[in-house]
Protein backbone atom coordinates (compact mmCIF):
# COMPACT_ATOMS: atom_id res chain seq x y z
CA UNK A 1 0.00 0.00 0.00
CA UNK A 2 2.88 2.35 0.76
CA UNK A 3 4.20 1.81 -2.76
CA UNK A 4 0.80 2.76 -4.19
CA UNK A 5 0.74 5.90 -2.03
CA UNK A 6 4.25 6.76 -3.13
CA UNK A 7 3.36 6.28 -6.80
CA UNK A 8 0.24 8.42 -6.43
CA UNK A 9 2.29 11.04 -4.63
CA UNK A 10 4.39 11.39 -7.78
CA UNK A 11 1.61 10.98 -10.33
CA UNK A 12 -1.05 13.31 -8.92
CA UNK A 13 0.91 16.58 -9.16
CA UNK A 14 2.37 15.59 -12.54
CA UNK A 15 -0.85 14.57 -14.30
CA UNK A 16 -3.90 15.91 -12.49
CA UNK A 17 -3.49 19.71 -12.96
CA UNK A 18 -3.23 19.46 -16.76
CA UNK A 19 -6.04 16.91 -16.90
CA UNK A 20 -8.29 19.17 -14.81
CA UNK A 21 -7.46 22.16 -17.01
CA UNK A 22 -8.36 20.24 -20.19
CA UNK A 23 -11.56 18.81 -18.72
CA UNK A 24 -12.70 22.23 -17.50
CA UNK A 25 -11.89 23.61 -20.93
CA UNK A 26 -13.88 20.82 -22.58
CA UNK A 27 -16.93 21.32 -20.36
CA UNK A 28 -17.06 25.09 -19.91
CA UNK A 29 -14.64 26.74 -22.32
CA UNK A 30 -13.23 30.18 -21.62
CA UNK A 31 -13.82 32.22 -18.46
CA UNK A 32 -15.41 35.68 -18.80
CA UNK A 33 -13.13 38.44 -20.07
CA UNK A 34 -12.94 40.19 -16.71
CA UNK A 35 -11.45 37.01 -15.17
CA UNK A 36 -9.25 35.99 -18.11
CA UNK A 37 -5.50 36.50 -17.59
CA UNK A 38 -4.76 36.45 -21.33
CA UNK A 39 -7.26 39.30 -21.79
CA UNK A 40 -5.43 41.22 -19.07
CA UNK A 41 -2.16 40.61 -20.92
CA UNK A 42 -3.77 41.97 -24.08
CA UNK A 43 -4.94 45.11 -22.27
CA UNK A 44 -1.42 45.75 -20.98
CA UNK A 45 0.14 45.25 -24.42
CA UNK A 46 -2.59 47.25 -26.15
CA UNK A 47 -2.07 50.16 -23.77
CA UNK A 48 1.69 50.45 -24.32
CA UNK A 49 2.01 49.32 -27.93
CA UNK A 50 0.74 52.42 -29.78
CA UNK A 51 2.99 54.71 -27.73
CA UNK A 52 6.05 52.58 -28.54
CA UNK A 53 5.41 52.79 -32.29
CA UNK A 54 5.78 56.58 -32.18
CA UNK A 55 9.37 56.35 -30.91
CA UNK A 56 12.50 56.36 -33.13
CA UNK A 57 13.62 52.83 -34.06
CA UNK A 58 16.37 52.46 -31.44
CA UNK A 59 14.16 53.77 -28.64
CA UNK A 60 11.22 51.68 -29.85
CA UNK A 61 13.40 48.55 -29.73
CA UNK A 62 14.61 49.37 -26.20
CA UNK A 63 11.16 50.40 -25.01
CA UNK A 64 9.55 47.30 -26.48
CA UNK A 65 12.09 45.07 -24.75
CA UNK A 66 11.66 46.83 -21.40
CA UNK A 67 7.86 46.78 -21.63
CA UNK A 68 7.99 43.08 -22.51
CA UNK A 69 10.35 42.27 -19.64
CA UNK A 70 8.22 44.13 -17.10
CA UNK A 71 5.04 42.44 -18.30
CA UNK A 72 6.71 39.02 -18.37
CA UNK A 73 8.09 39.47 -14.86
CA UNK A 74 4.70 40.56 -13.56
CA UNK A 75 2.92 37.68 -15.29
CA UNK A 76 5.36 35.02 -14.07
CA UNK A 77 5.28 36.48 -10.55
CA UNK A 78 1.49 36.27 -10.49
CA UNK A 79 1.59 32.65 -11.64
CA UNK A 80 4.18 31.76 -9.02
CA UNK A 81 2.26 33.64 -6.30
CA UNK A 82 -0.95 31.76 -7.07
CA UNK A 83 0.85 28.44 -6.89
CA UNK A 84 2.56 29.37 -3.61
CA UNK A 85 -0.76 30.55 -2.18
CA UNK A 86 -2.44 27.26 -3.10
CA UNK A 87 0.43 25.30 -1.56
CA UNK A 88 0.32 27.42 1.59
CA UNK A 89 -3.40 26.86 2.06
CA UNK A 90 -2.98 23.12 1.57
CA UNK A 91 -0.08 22.86 4.04
CA UNK A 92 -2.00 24.98 6.55
CA UNK A 93 -4.97 22.63 6.23
CA UNK A 94 -2.86 19.45 6.33
CA UNK A 95 0.79 19.83 7.44
CA UNK A 96 1.44 16.17 6.57
CA UNK A 97 0.51 16.82 2.91
CA UNK A 98 -1.34 13.54 2.46
CA UNK A 99 -2.87 12.29 -0.79
CA UNK A 100 -6.13 14.16 -0.23
CA UNK A 101 -4.28 17.44 0.23
CA UNK A 102 -2.10 16.75 -2.81
CA UNK A 103 -5.23 16.07 -4.83
CA UNK A 104 -6.90 19.28 -3.69
CA UNK A 105 -3.74 21.22 -4.51
CA UNK A 106 -3.60 19.67 -7.99
CA UNK A 107 -7.27 20.48 -8.60
CA UNK A 108 -6.74 24.12 -7.61
CA UNK A 109 -3.64 24.46 -9.77
CA UNK A 110 -5.53 22.88 -12.68
CA UNK A 111 -8.30 25.46 -12.36
CA UNK A 112 -5.69 28.23 -12.39
CA UNK A 113 -3.99 26.67 -15.42
CA UNK A 114 -7.17 26.44 -17.52
CA UNK A 115 -7.25 30.09 -18.75
CA UNK A 116 -3.69 29.68 -20.04
CA UNK A 117 -4.75 27.10 -22.64
CA UNK A 118 -7.65 27.15 -25.09
CA UNK A 119 -8.41 24.00 -27.07
CA UNK A 120 -12.23 24.09 -27.08
CA UNK A 121 -12.35 27.66 -28.39
CA UNK A 122 -9.93 26.82 -31.22
CA UNK A 123 -11.79 23.62 -32.12
CA UNK A 124 -15.19 25.32 -32.11
CA UNK A 125 -14.01 28.25 -34.25
CA UNK A 126 -12.51 25.97 -36.92
CA UNK A 127 -15.66 23.84 -36.97
CA UNK A 128 -17.74 27.02 -37.26
CA UNK A 129 -15.76 28.10 -40.34
CA UNK A 130 -16.56 24.79 -42.03
CA UNK A 131 -20.25 25.10 -41.18
CA UNK A 132 -20.28 28.65 -42.53
CA UNK A 133 -18.63 27.51 -45.76
CA UNK A 134 -21.53 25.11 -46.28
CA UNK A 135 -23.73 28.21 -46.55
CA UNK A 136 -21.51 30.37 -48.75
CA UNK A 137 -17.92 31.51 -49.29
CA UNK A 138 -18.84 34.93 -47.88
CA UNK A 139 -20.16 33.36 -44.68
CA UNK A 140 -16.95 31.36 -44.43
CA UNK A 141 -14.85 34.50 -44.86
CA UNK A 142 -16.79 36.32 -42.17
CA UNK A 143 -16.38 33.44 -39.73
CA UNK A 144 -12.69 33.02 -40.57
CA UNK A 145 -12.07 36.67 -39.65
CA UNK A 146 -12.71 35.66 -36.01
CA UNK A 147 -9.91 33.13 -36.22
CA UNK A 148 -7.08 34.79 -38.20
CA UNK A 149 -5.60 38.27 -38.40
CA UNK A 150 -4.91 38.20 -42.16
CA UNK A 151 -7.13 39.90 -44.74
CA UNK A 152 -9.72 37.29 -45.74
CA UNK A 153 -11.83 39.24 -48.24
CA UNK A 154 -9.95 38.02 -51.33
CA UNK A 155 -10.11 34.34 -50.33
CA UNK A 156 -12.30 31.88 -52.18
CA UNK A 157 -13.91 28.90 -50.44
CA UNK A 158 -10.77 26.80 -50.89
CA UNK A 159 -8.61 29.55 -49.44
CA UNK A 160 -10.90 29.94 -46.43
CA UNK A 161 -10.70 26.22 -45.63
CA UNK A 162 -6.93 26.16 -46.09
CA UNK A 163 -6.53 29.14 -43.75
CA UNK A 164 -8.73 27.51 -41.11
CA UNK A 165 -6.74 24.26 -41.17
CA UNK A 166 -3.48 26.20 -41.06
CA UNK A 167 -4.66 28.16 -38.05
CA UNK A 168 -5.83 24.97 -36.35
CA UNK A 169 -2.41 23.35 -36.71
CA UNK A 170 -0.40 26.42 -35.70
CA UNK A 171 -2.59 27.29 -32.72
CA UNK A 172 -2.61 23.71 -31.51
CA UNK A 173 0.95 24.53 -30.48
CA UNK A 174 0.38 28.10 -29.29
CA UNK A 175 -2.82 27.41 -27.33
CA UNK A 176 -2.31 23.88 -26.00
CA UNK A 177 0.99 22.07 -26.48
CA UNK A 178 3.37 24.92 -25.63
CA UNK A 179 1.46 26.03 -22.49
CA UNK A 180 1.41 22.42 -21.27
CA UNK A 181 5.12 22.06 -22.06
CA UNK A 182 6.09 25.17 -20.13
CA UNK A 183 3.73 24.27 -17.29
CA UNK A 184 5.49 20.91 -16.97
CA UNK A 185 8.84 22.72 -16.75
CA UNK A 186 7.92 25.81 -14.74
CA UNK A 187 4.48 25.39 -13.22
CA UNK A 188 1.93 28.19 -13.49
CA UNK A 189 4.73 30.75 -13.84
CA UNK A 190 6.10 28.93 -16.89
CA UNK A 191 2.71 28.60 -18.58
CA UNK A 192 1.81 32.23 -17.84
CA UNK A 193 5.14 33.48 -19.14
CA UNK A 194 4.67 31.57 -22.38
CA UNK A 195 1.14 32.88 -22.92
CA UNK A 196 2.37 36.43 -22.32
CA UNK A 197 5.17 35.94 -24.85
CA UNK A 198 2.79 34.44 -27.40
CA UNK A 199 0.21 37.21 -26.89
CA UNK A 200 2.92 39.87 -27.24
CA UNK A 201 4.07 38.31 -30.50
CA UNK A 202 0.48 38.15 -31.77
CA UNK A 203 -0.04 41.86 -31.01
CA UNK A 204 3.40 43.35 -31.63
CA UNK A 205 5.35 40.84 -33.72
CA UNK A 206 4.65 42.32 -37.15
CA UNK A 207 6.63 44.22 -39.73
CA UNK A 208 5.54 47.74 -40.55
CA UNK A 209 4.05 49.69 -37.66
CA UNK A 210 5.53 47.41 -34.98
CA UNK A 211 8.77 46.67 -36.85
CA UNK A 212 11.02 47.82 -34.00
CA UNK A 213 8.74 47.90 -30.97
CA UNK A 214 7.78 44.26 -31.50
CA UNK A 215 11.14 42.83 -32.53
CA UNK A 216 12.06 41.65 -29.02
CA UNK A 217 8.61 40.10 -28.51
CA UNK A 218 8.85 38.23 -31.83
CA UNK A 219 12.32 36.85 -31.09
CA UNK A 220 11.45 35.66 -27.58
CA UNK A 221 8.29 33.94 -28.81
CA UNK A 222 10.37 32.22 -31.49
CA UNK A 223 12.74 30.92 -28.81
CA UNK A 224 10.02 29.75 -26.40
CA UNK A 225 8.01 28.08 -29.19
CA UNK A 226 10.96 26.40 -30.92
CA UNK A 227 10.83 23.01 -29.20
CA UNK A 228 7.04 22.85 -28.55
CA UNK A 229 6.31 23.53 -32.25
CA UNK A 230 8.40 20.55 -33.28
CA UNK A 231 6.86 18.40 -30.56
CA UNK A 232 3.42 19.41 -31.89
CA UNK A 233 4.37 18.19 -35.36
CA UNK A 234 5.36 14.78 -34.02
CA UNK A 235 2.23 14.59 -31.82
CA UNK A 236 0.15 15.10 -34.97
CA UNK A 237 1.94 12.15 -36.54
CA UNK A 238 1.15 10.05 -33.47
CA UNK A 239 -2.48 11.16 -33.56
CA UNK A 240 -2.79 10.30 -37.26
CA UNK A 241 -0.97 6.99 -36.85
CA UNK A 242 1.42 7.98 -39.62
CA UNK A 243 5.18 8.20 -39.89
CA UNK A 244 6.52 11.05 -42.00
CA UNK A 245 10.02 11.61 -43.24
CA UNK A 246 11.86 14.12 -41.08
CA UNK A 247 13.34 15.61 -44.25
CA UNK A 248 9.85 16.13 -45.67
CA UNK A 249 8.65 17.79 -42.47
CA UNK A 250 11.72 20.02 -42.36
CA UNK A 251 11.35 20.93 -46.03
CA UNK A 252 7.73 22.04 -45.63
CA UNK A 253 8.50 23.92 -42.41
CA UNK A 254 11.22 25.90 -44.20
CA UNK A 255 8.69 27.24 -46.73
CA UNK A 256 7.12 29.57 -44.17
CA UNK A 257 8.77 32.74 -42.82
CA UNK A 258 8.20 31.57 -39.24
CA UNK A 259 10.89 29.31 -37.73
CA UNK A 260 8.16 27.44 -35.82
CA UNK A 261 4.69 27.75 -37.35
CA UNK A 262 5.66 25.80 -40.45
CA UNK A 263 6.30 22.63 -38.44
CA UNK A 264 2.72 21.86 -37.34
CA UNK A 265 1.21 23.46 -40.47
CA UNK A 266 3.51 21.65 -42.89
CA UNK A 267 3.07 18.37 -41.04
CA UNK A 268 -0.71 18.76 -41.19
CA UNK A 269 -0.54 19.40 -44.95
CA UNK A 270 1.55 16.25 -45.45
CA UNK A 271 -0.66 14.10 -43.23
CA UNK A 272 -3.83 15.23 -44.99
CA UNK A 273 -2.08 15.20 -48.38
CA UNK A 274 -3.53 18.63 -49.15
CA UNK A 275 -2.22 22.05 -50.17
CA UNK A 276 -2.27 24.84 -47.59
CA UNK A 277 -1.58 28.40 -48.74
CA UNK A 278 -1.17 31.88 -47.41
CA UNK A 279 -1.63 33.94 -50.60
CA UNK A 280 1.50 35.75 -51.81
CA UNK A 281 3.50 34.35 -48.86
CA UNK A 282 3.86 30.56 -49.07
CA UNK A 283 2.30 27.30 -50.24
CA UNK A 284 2.69 24.12 -48.22
CA UNK A 285 2.68 20.74 -50.03
CA UNK A 286 2.17 22.62 -53.28
CA UNK A 287 1.64 19.54 -55.48
CA UNK A 288 -1.40 18.33 -53.49
CA UNK A 289 -5.05 19.30 -54.02
CA UNK A 290 -6.91 21.81 -51.88
CA UNK A 291 -8.63 20.33 -48.80
CA UNK A 292 -12.25 19.18 -48.82
CA UNK A 293 -14.75 19.39 -45.91
CA UNK A 294 -13.78 15.85 -44.85
CA UNK A 295 -10.19 17.04 -44.41
CA UNK A 296 -11.28 19.63 -41.86
CA UNK A 297 -13.05 16.88 -39.91
CA UNK A 298 -9.93 14.69 -40.02
CA UNK A 299 -7.71 17.57 -38.94
CA UNK A 300 -9.98 18.31 -35.97
CA UNK A 301 -10.01 14.65 -34.93
CA UNK A 302 -6.22 14.38 -35.14
CA UNK A 303 -5.73 17.58 -33.17
CA UNK A 304 -8.06 16.31 -30.45
CA UNK A 305 -6.01 13.13 -30.21
CA UNK A 306 -2.81 15.21 -30.19
CA UNK A 307 -4.15 17.16 -27.20
CA UNK A 308 -4.39 13.94 -25.18
CA UNK A 309 -0.93 12.91 -26.35
CA UNK A 310 0.32 16.32 -25.19
CA UNK A 311 -1.25 15.70 -21.78
CA UNK A 312 0.57 12.38 -21.47
CA UNK A 313 3.90 13.82 -22.63
CA UNK A 314 3.53 16.81 -20.30
CA UNK A 315 2.91 14.49 -17.35
CA UNK A 316 5.98 12.43 -18.29
CA UNK A 317 8.09 15.59 -18.52
CA UNK A 318 6.78 16.81 -15.15
CA UNK A 319 7.61 13.44 -13.58
CA UNK A 320 11.11 13.62 -15.06
CA UNK A 321 11.64 17.14 -13.70
CA UNK A 322 10.29 16.11 -10.29
CA UNK A 323 12.63 13.14 -10.25
CA UNK A 324 15.60 15.46 -10.70
CA UNK A 325 14.68 17.38 -7.54
CA UNK A 326 15.05 16.26 -3.92
CA UNK A 327 11.72 15.02 -2.53
CA UNK A 328 10.58 15.73 1.02
CA UNK A 329 9.03 12.58 2.53
CA UNK A 330 5.35 12.83 3.50
CA UNK A 331 4.94 13.76 7.16
CA UNK A 332 8.52 15.08 7.47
Amino acid sequence: MSLVHEALGWLIPALLPSLVALLVDRCWGEPPNWAHPVVWMGHYLGLLGPALTRLPPSLALLGGAMAWLFGALLTAAMGLSIEILILGLVVWHDPDAGLLSQTLQALAVGLALKPLLAWRLLRDEVAAVERALAESAQSGRERLSHLVSRDVQALDAEGVRESAIESLAENLNDSVVAPLFWFALGGLAGAALYRFANTADAMWGYRGRYEWAGKWAARVDDALSWLPARITAFLLCLAAGRRLSLDAMRREAAVTPSPNGGWPMGTMALLLNVRLRKPAVYTLHASAPSPAPADTARALAWCQAAVWWALACGAALALLCTGLLPRVPSGA
